[in-house]
């Protein structure tokens, strides 16, 4: 053949591969409110920037006349790009090619475009809209799939892994999901579960829907897999770019710094309003927070579960951090279950990549209850003690109000290698608050006084002047400094320049054994 006509049979297979499973699959593809898979890297990447792996790949498959029904790409697109100039992998599945059912061919495209992104050190997103194994393959495409959990594995803690649930996603498709950094999910087109409705009304009688078992809001509020809701594809991928936008390439590197756009030493008197007097009335933290941060922005992770307690990311001075704090909006700030889980694994992930952390505490306590008892809030309580205690990131804690008890100690307190220690005037840091710590140890003196109210008073007055206020805790250490609310940011940050090139190291181990 001359050269016109191979590049015209070029061309002839890269029009196949672009249409993927066909105009009329794409135009039903957007009939249903979901982008194709093209269209979606497209999005995601700076414009011009992606560079196609694996084009051209087929599957295998002589079974069950799959040797005559061939896509080329074979219903994922690979590759590599930039996203906001720095340098992102991505696989997306193709739902309008056999419905992006995962051959051993669509796994091999994955798994390739994953090592290269290890070998250069850059993130990788997954766009996921697949109808699970490819079942003409059997055993084959679940090895696939078990390729692609091993490298999920190997991945973590190195390059930042993100998925975006952009169609369907269940059976064991949704444990390399479970297994990457961050999840995002599309509202209305998007479930996530290992068995479908139709199974569990078989085998239990339950009548559930798609949306109610394993939807975008089922995952954000309920079971807490997801981190992230959008509320269609466009929304989803520039979510993702934002959270790429506070994120290193991978963990050899510091995080993005950018050029300060806010005052680093600006004060805010409000903050001397925020935090009420009565320790048991609510305030929400994120007013701190917000005021805090450079122009007052927050990038909230997991906004819809365990609001409780609160993470996310932002900026002081140009530098990405990461917050966790107490909520005392929500169940009084109260650790519980479900908080552990959610903040452990957001200060494993900062601590992964040098991301530093900022903690507000405002903590009563861990919550009590048989639920939780019985539900495992020792074991899940310790997960959050051992993350704070591994990490070596730059701390700086901020208590603004109550710290009790072990949850005191377990917010990143001076005992498990907090950095710096700061507190608000109005700070209470002891085994209990005054009120029940009282009722225990003075119980016999207000029953034998003339006017029990006024003598309960004037204990847990006197006991708060001995044991509670933060400056007892300065007088021993424990606390570095006791600040006007109004200056907490300029104290950040003279934190945060003075701990840049902190140096922190663990024992040499294989691994630790987290109480998971």
């Amino acid at each position: 053949m001359d050269t016109k006509s191979l590049l015209e049979q070029l061309e002839e297979k890269n029009k196949q591969a672009l249409e993927g499973g066909g105009l009329k699959r794409i135009e039903k593809q957007h009939q249903s409110g979901k982008l194709t898979a093209r269209e979606r890297i497209n999005l995601l990447l700076d414009k011009g920037t992606f560079v196609e792996v694996d084009r051209f790949k087929m599957h295998r498959c002589t079974d069950f006349n799959m040797a005559d029904t061939k896509v080329l790409g074979d219903g994922v697109v690979t590759g590599y790009g930039n996203i906001n100039g720095r340098q992102a992998f991505v696989f997306a599945q193709d739902f309008t090619a056999f419905g992006g059912s995962l051959s051993l061919a669509h796994a091999e495209k994955i798994t390739k475009v994953m090592k290269m992104a290890m070998k250069v050190g850059a993130p990788v997103i997954g766009l996921c809209d697949s109808g699970g194994a490819r079942i003409q393959e059997g055993v084959n495409s679940l090895a696939g799939y078990g390729d692609i959990f091993l490298l999920n594995v190997m991945a973590s803690g190195v390059i930042p892994q993100i998925t975006a649930i952009m169609g369907p996603c269940a059976g064991g498709a949704v444990y390399s999901p479970a297994m990457t950094d961050w999840i995002f999910m599309v509202d209305k087109t998007s479930h996530m579960f290992i068995t479908g409705p139709e199974v569990i009304k078989s085998v239990t009688r339950e009548v559930v829907s798609k949306d109610d078992l394993g939807g975008a809001m089922a995952h954000n509020a309920v079971s807490g897999v997801a981190h992230f809701m959008a509320e269609d594809d466009k929304a989803c991928i520039s979510h993702i770019r934002e959270l790429l936008s506070f994120l290193p390439q991978n963990n050899m590197e510091d995080p993005p710094k950018t050029a300060a756009t806010d005052d680093p030493m600006r004060t805010d008197e409000k903050l001397r309003d925020v935090v009420p007097t009565d320790p048991n009335k609510p305030y929400d933290i994120r007013d701190i927070i917000h005021s805090n941060l450079d122009d007052n922005y927050f990038f909230e992770v997991h906004e819809h579960w365990a609001k409780n307690i609160v993470v996310g990311f932002g900026r002081i001075d140009g530098m990405p951090v990461g917050i966790v704090a107490n909520q005392p909006a929500v169940m009084a700030g109260c650790l519980d279950i479900d908080a552990s889980n959610k903040s452990a694994r957001f200060v494993r992930f900062c601590d992964a990549f040098n991301i530093p952390l900022i903690i507000y505490e405002d903590v009563p306590g861990f919550l009590p209850g048989t639920h939780q008892e019985h539900g495992g809030i020792i074991k899940h309580g310790a997960k959050l003690i051992y993350a704070f205690c591994e990490a070596t990131v730059p701390r700086i804690t901020i208590i603004t109000r109550k710290a009790y008890g072990g949850a005191y100690i377990v917010m990143s307190s001076k005992h498990i290698r907090g950095d710096v220690n700061i507190a608000f005037p109005g700070a209470e840091i002891a085994v209990m608050g005054a009120d029940g710590a009282v009722n225990i140890i003075s119980r016999s003196e207000i029953d034998k006084a003339k006017d029990p109210q006024a003598e309960r008073q004037r204990l847990i007055a006197e006991y708060r002047e001995k044991f509670s206020n933060p400056y007892k805790s300065a007088e021993m250490g424990y606390i570095d400094d006791v600040i006007d609310p109004a200056e907490c940011r300029p104290k950040l940050v003279q934190a945060l320049r003075m701990l840049k090139n902190k140096r922190d190291v663990n024992p040499p181990k294989k691994h630790g054994n987290i109480p998971l």
